[in-house]
């Protein structure tokens, strides 16, 4: 699920076992990204209900690790797109074709993303309009122009004008047609709007009319992508020695994390509301990370074990898709079932092929993420043998 595959690629090394030798590549956030897909794929995918309990989401306020993997993709886009983009922000000539470029890439990530809601079926009336990769491509787009286009200090500025806009926004706006402002799933001020906009027939739940990539949350979604691109500006700070520039991502990081708990008591930490307290918190933890990756693998040179996330972290958002796209299809398609009835074909997989061997239903579920990230693993590694790089 990363933003843009070829802007990946400018920090991304294509040998198992790369070395760290300037500025524009970063093994850190190659295993980063590897890190983060793995985990994506075990919390995407996990069997049937009840779900192995440490990989679901948090129902509504509040944030499990499985909440972070959405941030911790945006967050990665705004560090890569710094080290793709930074030689054109200096050359002016260069930018109308960059632009045209990251327009492309949008358009193909919002089309793939509604592509995967379409499929089999292709329901022109009652698809999802929005939706991971769709959030995905408006973050990119909107993070490369302001890298592109305005300097640091109004990128900031904008960071926390939207944070405090958005905070104010939800809890002081009137609900039209409801009541007073309010943090509930399907009563909120962003609900109303994707009702207003998108209309039912295209939410995420056209049952309960809800969508958790939503038209408003999706400017502070932009704010965690430009956190990823604060700290990818900081890393290119080579003038400055490289233990100045861990420890001080990751006492900013730290920091953010404080920010994120404090601002909870007031704007709860919420991933599907993508509230301004889950930006500093979410943000916060994704720079903690990347400051000791950074630390251990471009500083210390570390590399035992880091072949299977460099093998995840390439193709990124070639392994999203297909893997999206192919659960949609055991999810649409029905079989009969050995009790009698008809179930899909992934509930039959489950159901037959993995909770019998198992006791704890939670343990089946576990095991049916585990088996199906390693057959993606699988693909990613052969892609990765043959240093086939599928851009978009």
């Amino acid at each position: 699920m990363q933003s843009v595959d070829e802007a990946a690629r400018a920090t991304t090394h294509t040998t198992p076992v790369a070395e760290a030798s300037g500025p524009g590549r970063l093994v850190s956030l190659d295993a980063f990204r590897g890190l983060t897909v793995i985990v994506m794929l075990l919390v995407n995918f996990p069997g049937a209900f009840p779900y192995y309990a440490p990989l679901s989401h948090i129902e509504w306020h509040g944030c499990r690790p499985a909440d972070l993997v959405f941030p911790f993709f945006l967050f990665i886009v705004g560090v890569s797109l710094v080290f793709a983009l930074d030689r054109a922000r200096h050359d002016p000539a260069r930018q109308r074709r960059v632009l045209l470029t990251i327009l492309r890439r949008t358009l193909i990530l919002i089309a793939l993303g509604m592509l995967i809601d379409l499929t089999p079926k292709f329901y022109f009336t009652s698809f999802r309009i929005m939706g991971v990769l769709q959030r995905i491509g408006l973050v990119f787009f909107a993070c490369s122009l302001l890298f592109l286009k305005t300097r640091w200090r109004t990128q900031l500025g904008l960071f926390a004008l939207i944070l405090v806009a958005y905070n104010l926004v939800l809890q002081l706006v009137p609900v039209p047609g409801v009541g007073p402002a309010n943090l509930e799933r399907l009563t909120n001020l962003g609900t109303w709007l994707d009702r207003l906009v998108l209309t039912q027939r295209h939410l995420y739940d056209e049952f309960y009319s809800f969508e958790p990539e939503g038209i408003l949350s999706t400017f502070p979604s932009i704010c965690t992508g430009l956190l990823g691109v604060f700290a990818g500006r900081w890393l290119r700070q080579t003038h400055i020695d490289a233990a100045t520039r861990v420890a001080w991502l990751f006492a900013a990081s730290l920091l953010g994390i404080g920010l994120g708990v404090i601002w909870n008591a007031w704007f709860p930490i919420n991933k599907q509301l993508w509230t301004s307290s889950f930006v500093l918190y979410a943000g916060g933890i994704a720079g903690v990370l990347l400051a000791a990756m950074y630390w251990l693998l471009d500083v210390q040179q570390w590399r035992r074990g880091l072949t299977p996330l460099l093998v995840f972290g390439t193709n990124a958002i070639t392994i999203y898709f297909l893997s999206e796209l192919v659960d949609k299809l055991l999810s649409s398609y029905d079989v009969t079932m050995p009790g009698g009835g008809t179930d899909t074909v992934r509930n039959w997989l489950f159901q037959t092929q993995v909770l019998p061997h198992f006791a704890n239903p939670q343990h089946a579920a576990l095991f049916y993420a585990l088996d199906y990230t390693a057959i993606w693993g699988l693909l990613a590694w052969e892609l990765y043998r043959r240093r086939i790089f599928i851009k978009i």
